[in-house]
């Protein structure tokens, strides 16, 4: 394995469990502020975004890359 190949592996371990952190965080904040399932959805869904660009611009890159 090459170095560049270790950096990502450990990077993409390291930011999902920053994403799985931040789930956590973002459900613990919406319940102690009494946030119906709407505003949970909505947390959950800007807080997310995210994340969620970061997964698709790796997937893109995996595509390109095939």
């Amino acid at each position: 394995m090459t170095t560049a190949e270790i950096e990502e592996i450990i990077m993409l371990v390291c930011v999902t469990g920053l994403v799985g952190y931040m789930g956590f965080i973002v459900v613990d904040l919406a319940k102690r502020s009494g946030a119906g399932k709407l505003g949970m959805y909505i947390l959950l869904g800007v807080l997310m975004l995210a994340p969620a660009v970061f997964i698709l611009k790796e997937l893109a890159v995996l595509l390109i890359d095939l």
